[in-house]
Parts: C-alpha cells; sequence; structure tokens
C-alpha cells in the first residue's frame, strides 16, 4: 500500500505540472521531492523540465530575430550613409567657423545640382555616392538616371565634385546635411553649383536666329 499510492500520486503530479508555469513547477517539484526523497519523482520531473524548457526557448530567438529585422528595415537603405552618422562626424558652426574653406561661405542659388569642395586624395566617387546617394529615390528609374557624380582628380579642379540630385528639394537636403561632414579628415564643403548651362543655351539660341 505504501508503495502503489506515491506512484498514482506521482503520475497524476506529472499530468498536472505539464500545464502549469515552469517556475512553479520547479519551486513544488524541488519541495516534493526532498520530502518524499523518492527517485522516480526525480527523473520524472527532470524530464518535464527539460521537456517544459525547450519549449520555452524557441520563442525566444524568434522574437529577437523579428527586432533584429526591423532594426534593419529602419536603416533601409542600409548601403548609404544614416542621418546618424552624418550628423556625428559633422561639424557644428563653430567649427566651421575655424576652418579657412568656410570663412566666405554661401550656399549660392537653389537647384538640383551640387558642388563639393575641399575633398580628401583618397575619396572616390563610390564615397560620395554612399554620402549623396541617400538623397535618390533608387526604385525610380528617373531619380536613378538624374543622380550623376562627378569627381575631379585633376589639374585644378582636384578635390571637387559635381553631385546632380533629382531635384531642388533633394539638393537642398543634401547640402544642409552633408555640409562640413568630415571625410578622410577634411571636412566637405557643399554649395550650390553654378548653373552656367541656361546662358550657353541662350547664346546658341541667339546663334542660330
Amino acid at each position: 500500500d505504501v508503495f502503489e499510492q506515491p506512484q498514482h500520486v506521482g503520475h497524476k503530479k506529472i499530468e498536472f505540472h505539464i500545464t502549469s508555469d515552469i517556475p512553479t513547477v520547479l519551486q513544488i517539484n524541488s519541495e516534493k521531492e526532498e520530502k518524499n526523497g523518492n527517485g522516480v519523482y526525480l527523473y520524472a520531473t527532470t524530464e518535464e523540465i527539460n521537456n517544459t524548457g525547450f519549449g520555452r526557448i524557441f520563442p525566444a530567438p524568434s522574437s529577437n530575430d523579428k527586432m533584429e529585422t526591423e532594426e534593419e528595415d529602419d536603416e533601409i537603405p542600409s548601403e548609404f550613409i544614416s542621418r546618424r552618422d552624418l550628423e556625428k562626424k559633422r561639424l557644428s558652426r563653430e567649427e566651421m567657423e575655424k576652418f579657412s574653406v568656410f570663412k566666405n561661405y554661401e550656399p549660392g542659388d537653389p537647384n538640383c545640382r551640387i558642388y563639393v569642395k575641399n575633398l580628401a586624395k583618397q575619396v572616390q566617387e563610390k564615397d560620395l555616392k554612399f554620402i549623396f546617394g541617400r538623397y535618390v529615390d533608387f526604385q525610380s528609374e528617373v531619380e536613378r538616371n538624374m543622380f550623376d557624380i562627378r569627381l575631379m582628380k585633376e589639374g585644378r579642379m582636384k578635390g571637387q565634385a559635381f553631385i546632380g540630385l533629382p531635384n531642388e528639394k533633394a539638393a537642398a537636403k543634401a547640402l544642409k546635411e552633408a555640409n562640413g561632414y568630415v571625410l578622410f579628415e577634411k571636412p566637405m564643403v557643399v554649395q550650390f553649383a553654378r548653373s552656367a548651362r541656361p546662358k550657353q543655351d541662350a547664346n546658341e539660341g541667339k546663334r542660330k536666329k
């Protein structure tokens, strides 16, 4: 009689413990195992703990994966610089005043083309694309075609670049956020490019007439 009763009670405990929370199961089992001192209960409860433990482990990483993907989505497109990184490496107005390149700085007349100077020797087109590509919607074929980078590497224009953006709004935003950004230890000077094209077109029109 003494041996039969704890066995039946043990089976009932196993059924109840599966539906209960793990922490309470651990506490109840540990207390009752100490009181009863029966080895059978130890094996049964450890199996339950293992089974329920693995069951709880699976959902945890999946939720973390979702969090990671959400963070990645916020940073889209990841191939271009983020606004945080731009702000981190951009000089403040007070710091800009210390550099001679910003002494007589004027943004110029707004247009869709920007002019960048004071670029370091090691700057390449891909570096400028990494910074200014964030102002272009590459899913739009029109904007993709309008995005143009011309980096001067020789002669008097060395260390300067002209970047064509989809519209004046994008160019104005790029100028505001990228002016003073330190690239390869040199702060970029970003201005609106002077548009000489309309004057040339006008002269050509006069010649044709």
